[in-house]
C-alpha cells in the first residue's frame, strides 16, 4: 500500500510540475533567394550586378593578357639585351604588375559595395510589401528558410510573397 501511495505522488507531481506551453504566434518562413532572384525587381538588379561584374571580369582579363605579352616579351628579350636593361625592364613589368595588383583590388572592392548596395536596396523594396502581407495575414513573424531546420510546407510563404511582390511592385 505504501508503494501505491509513493507511485501517485510521483506521477501526481510530475504530471503538475511540468510546464505545457503552446505557442499562439503564427510562424512562417520564406526563402529570401528564391524571392529575390524570382522577383522581377530582383531579377533586374541581379542583371544590373551580373553585367559590372562580366565588364569588370572582361577589363581584368584584357590587362592580364598585355602584362603576359610583356612578361613573355621580357623573357624573349634576356639574352640579347645587356643584363642593366634586362633589370630595368624586370622592374618596369614589377611595377605594371603592381599597378595591375591594386586596380584588380579597387575594382572588386568597388563592385562588392555596388554589390551590397544592390541587395539592400532589394530589401528596402520588398520589405514594406512583406510587413503589408504580416499585418493582412496575422503573422508574427517570418523567418529565413536557411535558418529552418524543419517546417511544415503550409508554413512555407515563397510563392505567395513573391507573387505579393511582383503584383505591388510592378
Amino acid at each position: 500500500m505504501n508503494f501505491i501511495k509513493r507511485f501517485f505522488l510521483i506521477i501526481f507531481l510530475i504530471l503538475f510540475s511540468t510546464n505545457i506551453s503552446f505557442s499562439s504566434d503564427k510562424v512562417a518562413f520564406i526563402d529570401i533567394d528564391y524571392i529575390i532572384q524570382n522577383s522581377s525587381i530582383g531579377k533586374k538588379m541581379l542583371t544590373e550586378i551580373n553585367d559590372i561584374d562580366k565588364k569588370n571580369v572582361n577589363k581584368l582579363k584584357k590587362k592580364n593578357k598585355i602584362l603576359k605579352d610583356l612578361e613573355l616579351e621580357i623573357n624573349n628579350k634576356k639574352n640579347i639585351i645587356s643584363e642593366d636593361a634586362f633589370k630595368a625592364e624586370v622592374i618596369s613589368f614589377r611595377e605594371k604588375l603592381q599597378e595591375f595588383t591594386n586596380e584588380k583590388n579597387k575594382m572588386a572592392n568597388e563592385f562588392n559595395d555596388f554589390k551590397k548596395k544592390k541587395v539592400q536596396d532589394i530589401f528596402e523594396i520588398i520589405t514594406p510589401v512583406i510587413n503589408d502581407y504580416m499585418k493582412t495575414n496575422s503573422l508574427d513573424i517570418i523567418l529565413d528558410k536557411k535558418n529552418i531546420f524543419i517546417g511544415r510546407k503550409e508554413a512555407n510563404l515563397t510563392k505567395e510573397l513573391l507573387d505579393e511582390i511582383n503584383k505591388k511592385i510592378n
